[in-house]
């Protein structure tokens, strides 16, 4: 506990003055300077979502990908395929650290499962490279501070994939609600709905010729295969996934964060549960939790993975003087205290391209002020869907420290703040 501490505070102190200039989301490169900027070389790591990242990475000037890493053969040539489409070459590697262990690569995207994020983010920073890691930032608390050390110290640039700290519309509206649209906000409500269907039951089984499961699992402790798991399933599963809550939660559970300027909590309470189906699935499909920060704020979240109808705004903030709607594309409604329409905004995107430029932009500069979403930022918004888990796996209602988020009960399990790994896989992550 002592060295956590000591490990928060001085990357807090470190990070901190890029963390006020991003704050807002105003970071953005400018055209001509991404026109003009020297090449920098990237590879992406893991090929499903990565693949989007791979089309927004293509798009900006100068950028080359040389590596994909997938563990599964037919995605890595699928990637290379793609990249070669848009007049590129690159290589297909199962292994992450073939790519790490090449000087002239600058950077990567991690989109691989959860369970690699913090790994995958610590390793590249140790190995000299920038890293964009998807959401959420890392699969436990432990190594969400780990990689907050591992930034500050190589001095790298770690950008989270909450993208709406990068979309015009979000911007604007927090900027409106900072300057006091509402009033003082004292309370924010976050709604994901989404139609998942059953896994079913498996068996264990022998993962496919094409793919490296063995890699795949990496860091995280052995399991047997089972094809209801690999390729998307694993959110579903503790051993290499979050539940909804870290998958898409956190997406706007970051904005209610941003938008009420706190930071950690100092209670979190949550009832969650399986309902619809009964399958081989661990994590809830319906749940809601509830965070208490310090100064009189408050934030929401009610999430439904088994229902295709949504039901009201991304986003909702409550003030002395009125509320704020935002919808997941950026458009806003403002309200007054009497329940009036005062101002409306339409919708602008949910960020994706301008958050990728932004991570280069960054990179190329070797500049961790510039980024949009650091990673102690990142760390603090996913810390929130840690600590929601934390809440209804036990139970409890969870105390936690407002300094670092850190919990207080004493009678807690420890494995509930960090996580046992691979031997082959323990001292290169947790050795900074």
């Amino acid at each position: 506990m002592q060295r956590r501490r000591f490990l928060h505070s001085t990357t807090a102190a470190a990070l901190s003055p890029s963390v006020t200039r991003a704050a807002e989301g105003l970071v953005a490169p400018e055209q001509s300077d991404l026109q003009s900027a020297p090449p920098l070389v990237v590879g992406i790591m893991g090929f499903s979502r990565g693949r989007d990242l791979a089309d927004e990475a293509l798009k900006i000037p100068g950028v080359k990908i040389k590596y994909i890493c997938e563990t599964d053969k037919k995605r890595g040539e699928a990637g290379v395929k793609r990249v070669a489409e848009a007049g590129g070459s690159a290589i297909a590697v199962q292994d992450l650290r073939r790519m790490l262990d090449d000087p002239e690569l600058d950077a990567f995207f991690c989109a691989a499962p959860n369970h690699w994020h913090g790994p995958a983010a610590i390793l590249g920073c140790k190995a000299g490279k920038h890293v964009y890691v998807e959401k959420p930032a890392c699969h436990n608390p432990q190594e969400g501070e780990w990689m907050v050390a591992a930034a500050d110290k190589y001095n790298r640039c770690v950008q989270i994939g909450n993208q709406r700290r990068s979309s015009k519309g979000f911007q604007a509206a927090i900027a409106k609600l900072h300057a006091g649209a509402i009033g003082k906000p004292y309370f924010a409500r976050a709604f994901f709905a989404r139609m998942r269907g059953p896994t079913g039951v498996k068996q264990d089984s022998a993962p496919p010729e094409h793919l490296d499961y063995d890699l795949w699992q990496g860091p995280a402790p052995r399991r047997p295969f089972r094809e209801n798991v690999v390729h998307y399933n694993w959110h579903w599963f503790w051993n290499w996934g979050n539940g909804e809550l870290g998958n898409n939660g956190v997406h706007s559970l970051d904005v209610c964060r941003w938008g009420l300027q706190a930071d950690y909590p100092i209670r979190t309470a949550s009832i969650a549960g399986r309902f619809r189906y009964l399958d081989d699935q661990q994590t809830p499909d319906t749940q809601n939790v509830a965070w208490e920060f310090p100064g009189g704020k408050q934030i929401s979240y009610e999430g439904l993975s088994c229902v295709k109808r949504p039901n009201g705004p991304f986003v909702s903030f409550y003030g002395y003087d009125g509320y704020m709607d935002i919808d997941a594309d950026g458009g806003f409604d403002i309200y007054d205290a009497d329940d009036k329409k005062v101002e409306s905004s339409p919708k602008t995107g949910w960020g994706q391209s301008e958050h990728v430029a932004n991570f280069i932009d960054a990179a190329r500069h070797n500049d961790p002020s510039r980024l949009n979403q650091p990673v102690l930022s990142g760390h603090k918004s996913t810390l929130l869907c840690h600590l929601g888990n934390i809440a209804s796996r036990t139970d409890r209602m969870i105390h936690s420290r407002p300094e670092d988020g850190h919990i207080t009960d004493p009678d807690l399990p420890a494995g509930l703040w960090r996580r046992e790994y691979d031997p082959a896989w323990e001292g290169l992550i947790s050795t900074l």
